[in-house]
């Protein structure tokens, strides 16, 4: 998505103009998704289980060429990732949809259930957020940089996911992080790029 911003702009509706930018935005995000998420393709799924269980096996033999690649598909990659939401029971976030674009830059939806959790009065126990950000990828590792962030029409601070991360961290009783934090690529991948609907892992 492109993002229009111009601060030397003196027009008489210039002002108001930018602060309708965050609503359009918004506006977008909701059109978009709407009619983009479905329900995932089970078969698209394990084809995508089984190139990550080909990339590891691959690792046990020599090899000193250039890096191979492998080429996955936006909706296999939204298959896997529901998936593994629902085969690992998760508590928290029920639904993760991703749009791929040029450069690693993705956006993308997200549904929370906090029901029946004890969180603070400025989250609420059901949440739909739309983002675009960036991945960013380094020695194996992977971290998302979000640029923007909504709670359906309403942008947010990026600060809002870290506190829904920690208080998911109490629930299940693991270490609480940070959206901003570097993470493990899966064993193998050496390097991930993203294009319009796909995406390129090298191994």
């Amino acid at each position: 998505m492109v993002i229009l911003e111009n601060k030397k702009l003196k027009l008489k509706f210039g002002n108001c103009f930018s602060r309708s930018i965050p609503v359009l935005l918004a506006a977008f995000f909701l059109l978009f998704f709407s009619s983009e998420t479905r329900n995932y393709s089970r078969q698209e799924a394990l084809k995508v289980l089984d190139t990550l269980h080909r990339i590891q096996a691959a690792q046990l033999r020599e090899y000193k060429g250039p890096l191979r690649r492998i080429v996955i598909t936006e909706s296999e990659l939204n298959s896997y990732i529901a998936y593994r939401i629902e085969a690992e029971k998760e508590e928290i976030m029920k639904e993760l949809h991703l749009k791929l674009f040029e450069e690693n830059k993705i956006e993308g939806k997200m549904f929370i259930d906090l029901t029946g959790q004890d969180i603070p009065k400025v989250l609420q126990p059901q949440m739909t957020f739309y983002f675009a950000g960036k991945l960013q990828v380094e020695e194996g590792k992977v971290r998302l940089n979000i640029k923007k962030l909504f709670l359906e029409e309403q942008s947010i601070p990026v600060l809002v996911l870290d506190l829904i991360i920690y208080i998911s961290s109490k629930i299940d009783g693991s270490k609480a992080t940070s959206i901003h934090d570097w993470y493990e690529l899966p064993y193998g991948i050496k390097d991930f790029k993203t294009q319009p609907g796909k995406a390129v892992i090298y191994y």
